[in-house]
């Protein structure tokens, strides 16, 4: 995970435009919101259960990073995953990482 990656999802979690861990995050995707979602890599229950769900409900995913690089990178305990709610961080995010 770029740097520029965690600084947007600091920011974007200082702004309230996203949500973390399993249970909001599959709230929303129920819902069919959000813009980009975020899986750690060593994750890999994460990964399978959540990557199929996103793109069925078009949100790109990124797996990238730890556990604790997406905590630390959002100001939170460890997160297997992070759901970016604005559609401006979420494509400068998908920017930067390719």
């Amino acid at each position: 995970m770029t740097p520029r990656v965690k600084s947007l999802l600091g920011i974007a979690r200082r702004a309230g435009k996203i949500c973390s861990g399993e249970s909001q995050v599959e709230a929303f995707l129920k819902k069919e919101k959000g813009y980009l979602l975020l899986i750690a890599e060593d994750s890999p229950g994460a990964v399978s259960k959540y990557k199929q769900w996103a793109s069925d409900v078009n949100i790109p995913v990124l797996v990238e990073g730890t556990k604790e690089e997406l905590g630390l990178a959002i100001g939170l305990s460890p997160r297997a995953i992070v759901l970016v709610m604005d559609r401006g961080f979420a494509d400068a995010m998908i920017k930067e990482s390719n």
